[in-house]
């Protein structure tokens, strides 16, 4: 009986060992020049970093990885952005880890968004170190790390010139970015017009479920513009290239409305509107310069 119990507990157990396996970059992705490099006290708070060989200061792809900012992880590179061509031209790479959305911070976005701007910065204080142009530094993500990496883009400098901490002294610019299925609004009623079955982006305020987050809207109002990269756009924003899976359809109920490319639409919309550059790409769409972030971050990061 006993040893019918083991092979129970064994069975049982089985699942929950194997979900502690830590995450891994794909085979074919190559080995980081250093792993795990700490830029923050939390344990999160860690990236990798890709050595471009380059006699000169080389551009860097900065990678921020997708999951709903609930999950995910920096192993997932090779999802947003191809390593190797980037590597062969010269271009440098980080993939980073970020706090999820918590309740430590008001509101709860602030975690993932801030920890990628101080992310960004300390990168930039590596410059001499690991032979980096800090003006040549493009974002690449999917899903919610394709909205924060519209966040940098869009947002004012986060550079504060005269903080103890050396590293919040650097900037939080971007010279371009590269996303997949980004959100472009955490405004829920821009996204209920935009896509009627629209459910994301409560949980960035702490709000769930879509229709209590609808309705808080004019309470977090201050949030939803400090946060929002759509909120953000001004004409000295850097060039954006956004990639989707699937035609637009304003209006209409989308089969995915989290990445539904409604929200590229009207951000491309906005852009133009403010006189920043935006490239969108979707399949059958109209004819674009780029179809994939790696090519844009190439064009732009090589100037």
């Amino acid at each position: 009986m006993k040893l019918i119990l083991f092979f129970i507990f064994a069975f049982i157990s089985q699942p929950a060992f194997a979900k502690t396996k830590p995450p891994a970059y794909s085979p074919g992705v190559p080995k980081p020049t250093h792993s795990e490099v700490r830029y923050g006290k939390h344990e999160r708070n860690v990236l990798d970093f890709w050595k471009a060989e380059s006699k000169s200061p080389a551009p860097v792809a900065f990678v921020i990885h997708g999951g709903g900012w609930k999950g995910g992880s920096k192993e997932r590179l090779d999802r947003f952005a191809d390593p190797d061509a980037l590597l062969q031209k010269g271009i440098s790479i980080v993939a980073i880890n970020y706090r999820y959305v918590t309740s430590d911070e008001s509101p709860p976005v602030k975690a993932p968004l801030h920890d990628a701007a101080r992310a960004l910065q300390f990168v930039r204080s590596k410059a001499k170190k690991w032979n980096i142009d800090k003006k040549r530094i493009g974002a690449a993500g999917g899903s919610a790390g394709a909205c924060s990496s519209l966040w940098l883009a869009f947002h004012d400098d986060l550079a504060d010139p005269k903080n103890k901490d050396p590293i919040l002294r650097e900037s939080s610019r971007l010279q371009c970015a590269a996303v997949t299925g980004a959100q472009t609004t955490l405004d829920p009623k821009q996204m209920k017009e935009w896509t009627p079955n629209s459910k994301y982006g409560g949980h960035a305020f702490g709000l769930h479920p879509f229709d209590t987050f609808l309705k808080k809207r004019k309470e977090i109002m201050p949030w939803i513009k400090e946060y929002s990269p759509y909120a953000n756009v001004t004409k000295d924003d850097p060039p954006i290239f956004l990639q989707y899976k699937s035609s637009p359809a304003l209006g209409q109920v989308q089969k995915d409305p989290t990445h539904t490319s409604n929200f590229g639409v009207k951000l491309q919309e906005h852009c133009l509107a403010n006189g920043v550059k935006c490239e969108l790409y979707y399949p059958s769409g109209p004819k674009t310069k780029h179809s994939d972030t790696t090519s844009f971050l190439i064009t732009h990061l090589q100037k």
